[in-house]
């Protein structure tokens, strides 16, 4: 018995020599640990994971929060900058804070401490108060970022002129403070009937609003409603209603370059998600086009200031200033007089259309107008649309090229048959110019068959070559997308046919056709510009197509070309010479004396030169036809497309005469 008792002696003493190793200074949590651990939890404004000396970390979280409140959505970046250990049993933390305040370079940091202390377990807890938040505050306190938000910057035009400043808006709701909860639904419904609104929609966003909300149910411009104070007197007398005076970055008018400019609002919960912290609810922003893309310039950046504020609401001396820095306005080539004329012209057709003008010897864009029938679709720049007859020019220069000159004789049947596929002109075609006619009338009455028969000298790298000596096919860095076509290098049989009349595979859109204009009258070819010393990091270069079909239905390709305004291969292709832009305004000016635009005749000015052109699309019988017209006079070239038209001549020409006589004057 008595060993038994001795042994067991000895095994405790080497028990406990192990318990007592195992809990040695070595082996205790560092305070260095704890110190990181609060610092996590402090960037992310949440210290669950931390003790805490007399309060647990759910009252932490909240002193916290109430601290930081002012800042929200904010959150530091907090780290450890030391840890000086006082004794065994207690620590002391420097805290590094970063705050990134504002969108310019400069951040808001500063430093705190913290005490820890080594409880009996050995785990480090944190004394934490409002100056382990920051060094100014007291209990009560809390930090606030105020900021001083920088003018938006305008959107200028040709010439200095103000395409889109800030401009008066009445901003229209409900007010949910001055009214009962039984009230809520008639005046809802009252406003949006005034409103000429879906009063249940707008209803239930009334009911699911907070309840001290001001519910939106509108922004209109100030001139386009009553006088100031009629208006305000109607909405009032609506029970909770309100117009309350604002101002919005808007263009002349609300359809003026809509689709290119785009509008300015309260950021959406997906570009708050994009921006990486940029935007917060309620922040104004670029929603669409150029406002969008080049959001980062027209925006600056605000003024700000970091305060403490007491319990009594009493506001300390700034801790932090940044000034704001201005924001550069955006300049654009639109003349506001020629996009206006062009959007009046487009007004009353129902289907997409789009009007494109481009001054020649400078490549700039003075007009890129979209019709109601576009429905908000940028048509002028991104339509991909088969050319029809237009794309005579390009096969004409492809001709001339082979040999061929104005007065070469040419076969003009009245159809033609390729591979078994039958060809044949319009049927309102002239009669008497069948048969072996000068290469001069076919293009200036669109013989469809007497273009098609040059097949055999003409092969499709050909039209490809020609068609990008007239820029179509070829991208250009033009400050926003933009989509400038697509002449497939290879076509066989009736794809060639086709191709010869720009149908089969090619595609092109307004601004293409404009391009390839401008550059007949120019006798080079020219490369368009829209946005001035555009920012490439503003998504400013050129974005080719990627495929999207067209409205019409055509077969998508790709257009997109390398980021340096070249096409592929379009390098090697013969440019446009003197001569050869000479001939081809020559033989444009023919279709507006002896072919299907002789109503241009009359436009006051300097002679215009023309190329109508009318495209079959889609599977009807018979087909629907997109309609096309490509005018020159002067320093001036211009482009007309209507989605469903008739003929070149009789759909698109009307619109042209109008926009060419209104700039006469």
């Amino acid at each position: 018995m008595g060993n038994h008792r001795f042994l067991a002696s000895v095994l405790s003493v080497s028990i406990l020599g192990l318990s007592l190793a195992a809990c040695s200074a070595e082996d205790r949590p560092a305070p260095e640990e704890a110190a990181a651990k609060l610092a996590e939890g402090l960037s992310g404004l949440d210290v669950s994971g931390s003790s805490f000396q007399d309060s647990t970390a759910e009252e932490i979280n909240a002193l916290l929060a109430d601290s930081v409140s002012g800042m929200a959505p904010l959150k530091p970046a907090v780290s450890v900058t030391s840890v000086e250990e006082v004794s065994d049993d207690e620590a002391t933390a420097t805290l590094s804070y970063v705050w990134d305040v504002s969108a310019g370079d400069e951040d808001y940091s500063y430093e705190t401490t913290v005490e820890l202390q080594r409880d009996e377990e050995d785990l480090w807890q944190v004394r934490f108060d409002p100056s382990s938040v920051h060094p100014s505050l007291a209990p009560g306190d809390y930090l606030l970022r105020e900021v001083t938000p920088v003018p938006r910057g305008e959107i200028h035009g040709a010439d200095g002129q103000v395409l889109v400043t800030e401009r008066p808006v009445w901003r229209v709701g409900i007010d949910k403070t001055r009214l009962e909860s039984a009230e809520l639904e008639s005046s809802a419904a009252a406003l949006a009937g005034f409103l000429e609104l879906d009063p249940a929609a707008y209803t239930a966003q009334v009911l699911a609003s907070g309840p001290e909300a001001f519910v939106e149910a509108i922004t209109l411009r100030q001139d386009s409603v009553s006088p100031p104070a009629v208006f305000q007197a109607e909405v009032a007398a609506i029970p909770g209603a309100a117009a309350i005076s604002a101002s919005l970055p808007l263009a002349p008018t609300r359809t003026f370059a809509r689709a290119l400019l785009g509008s300015v609002g309260e950021a959406t919960a997906e570009l708050i998600e994009k921006s990486g912290g940029t935007l917060s609810p309620g922040d104004k922003t670029g929603l669409s086009g150029l406002q969008q893309q080049y959001n980062s310039q027209l925006l600056g950046v605000d003024g700000v200031a970091v305060r403490t504020v007491s319990a009594a609401n009493v506001s300390s001396a700034p801790l932090f200033e940044s000034d704001g820095v201005a924001s550069d306005p955006l300049q654009t080539t639109l003349d506001v007089r020629l996009q206006t004329l062009a959007e009046s012209v487009l007004a009353d057709e129902p289907s997409a259309s789009a009007l494109v003008a481009i001054q020649p010897s400078t490549g700039n864009l003075l007009a890129v107008a979209n019709g109601p029938g576009s429905e908000g679709a940028q048509t002028a720049l991104l339509g991909q649309y088969a050319p029809g007859s237009t794309f005579k020019i390009a096969t004409s220069l492809a001709m001339l090229r082979s040999g061929a000159t104005p007065a070469t004789t040419v076969s003009c049947p009245e159809e033609l048959t390729v591979d078994g596929r039958r060809f044949n002109n319009a049927s309102t075609y002239p009669a008497q110019f069948l048969g072996e006619i000068p290469l001069r009338q076919a293009f200036a009455q669109s013989c469809n068959t007497a273009f098609i028969n040059a097949r055999g000298t003409v092969a499709q790298p050909d039209l490809t070559a020609a068609a990008q000596a007239l820029g179509v096919g070829v991208d250009a860095a033009i400050g926003t997308p933009a989509y400038f076509g697509s002449v497939p290098a290879a076509a066989d049989g009736t794809l060639h046919a086709a191709s010869m009349i720009g149908q089969g595979e090619i595609l092109v859109s307004p601004l293409a056709l404009a391009v390839a204009g401008a550059s007949v009258a120019k006798g080079e070819r020219v490369s368009p510009v829209l946005v001035e010393a555009a920012d490439p990091a503003a998504g400013g270069e050129t974005a080719g197509s990627s495929g999207s079909a067209s409205a019409s239905g055509s077969a998508s390709v790709s257009g997109s070309a390398s980021a340096s305004g070249s096409a592929p291969g379009s390098a090697a292709a013969p440019s446009l010479t003197t001569a050869e832009a000479a001939t081809l305004r020559e033989m444009m000016r023919a279709v507006v004396t002896d072919g299907g635009v002789q109503l241009l005749q009359g436009v006051p000015g300097e002679p215009i030169l023309a190329k109508t052109g009318t495209a079959e699309f889609g599977s009807d019988t018979p087909p629907r036809t997109h309609a096309w017209v490509v005018a020159i006079q002067g320093d001036l070239a211009v482009a007309v497309f209507i989605e469903e038209g008739e003929l070149g001549s009789t759909s698109g020409g009307p619109v042209m005469k109008a926009f060419l006589d209104g700039l006469a004057g």
